[in-house]
């Protein structure tokens, strides 16, 4: 199963899905936030800090996710004849450098001045009840996007993380990648402060708060690189390019398909352009009628496939016909000779 198929059946459904799971995970976040500032700076944990500009981070990598769901979701126009598809993944790359600019930075900034400098340890108490309930809070969210993940991967019958690695929908991708990674960092703040009550040194908390920022790098970069990828390009993979071939193929008086470019252009949206080889004898009309007819095979089996272009093209090896007599000496009186006078 192809990536290009994960894209789904129901561009619309799938928008209306996934902008719910990043509203879901954005409050969350905000909430979370605010409640791990107060615990860190009452507790003077560096760790609770970062955690802090971590859910910061999310929160405004959410709000990026959004306004990319909604300006992506635009219909094409005559200045954007392609539509706006592609806009989704520059806001999604915007989203992944405020993941590493506001989140990781910053927490390794502060673990290492903990490090170098020290920290005076206050009440761990409050720290500990706030990271209870962004434990509780992160994972309702991160359920929320992993339900969507599943049930799209079912549908395809593909392995869930097959789906999330593939999935041109980076809003759902950023959502399930950051929300573990925020589990991920709670456990490691929860460490830092527990290890800091046991031993009386802040180390543990620096230390804590140096592998929080490694994480957030490690998000940032992963989300980079897809949204990189989508932006530059991407293709259908090559299974997926077989079965378009197969599927040309197999339209009345379409011989071959000598040149096909696909294109990714949004999680719903599939672009097809192929030069085709078309039977000799094939009159004007049948021509036609094939190429309306493989654009309908092809939306069939591949609902997210938007656009298909087809190019008439001579097969490999095959002569050109000879020009009839008249044409012949047309074009020959209307060709200039020499070559073409410099200006008008």
């Amino acid at each position: 199963m192809s990536d290009a198929r994960a894209t789904g059946a129901d561009g619309k459904a799938d928008g209306e899905e996934s902008t719910f799971t990043v509203i879901v995970a954005a409050l969350a976040n905000l909430g979370i936030a605010v409640a791990k500032a107060v615990a860190g700076l009452i507790s003077g944990s560096s760790a609770m800090l970062s955690e802090a500009a971590h859910s910061v981070a999310d929160t405004v990598t959410e709000v990026m996710l959004l306004t990319s769901l909604k300006r992506s979701g635009k219909p094409a126009d005559e200045d954007h004849p392609l539509g706006y598809g592609s806009e989704r993944y520059i806001w999604a790359m915007l989203a992944s450098i405020a993941t590493f600019v506001g989140g990781a930075v910053f927490a390794v900034y502060d673990g290492v001045h903990t490090l170098v400098a020290g920290e005076e340890l206050g009440n761990p108490l409050v720290s500990y009840v706030v990271l209870g309930i962004a434990f509780l809070l992160e994972g309702f969210s991160l359920r929320t996007g992993v339900r969507q993940v599943r049930r799209e991967a079912a549908r395809l019958r593909v392995p869930d993380t097959y789906y999330l690695r593939h999935t041109p929908d980076t809003a759902v991708k950023a959502v399930v990648m950051e929300d573990s990674a925020a589990l991920i960092g709670l456990l490691l703040a929860a460490g830092g402060l527990l290890g800091g009550q046991l031993t009386g040194s802040g180390v543990w908390d620096g230390i804590a708060s140096c592998l929080i920022g490694l994480l957030l790098v490690y998000v940032a970069w992963v989300l980079g690189r897809s949204n990189a990828q989508l932006l530059i390009g991407r293709p259908l993979p090559a299974a997926m390019r077989a079965e378009v071939r197969e599927e040309l193929r197999s339209v009345p008086h379409i011989v071959d398909v000598l040149e096909l470019t696909t294109l990714i252009q949004g999680p719903a949206e599939i672009m097809i352009a192929a030069k085709v080889d078309f039977r000799d004898m094939a009159t004007a009309a049948e021509v036609e009628w094939a190429c309306e007819e493989a654009e309908a095979q092809l939306r069939e089996r591949f609902p997210s496939v938007r656009r298909v272009y087809l190019d008439p093209t001579p097969g490999r090896g095959q002569r050109r016909p000879p020009v009839p007599e008249g044409r012949q000496e047309g074009r020959q009186e209307g060709r200039p000779e020499g070559p073409a006078p410099d200006g008008p």
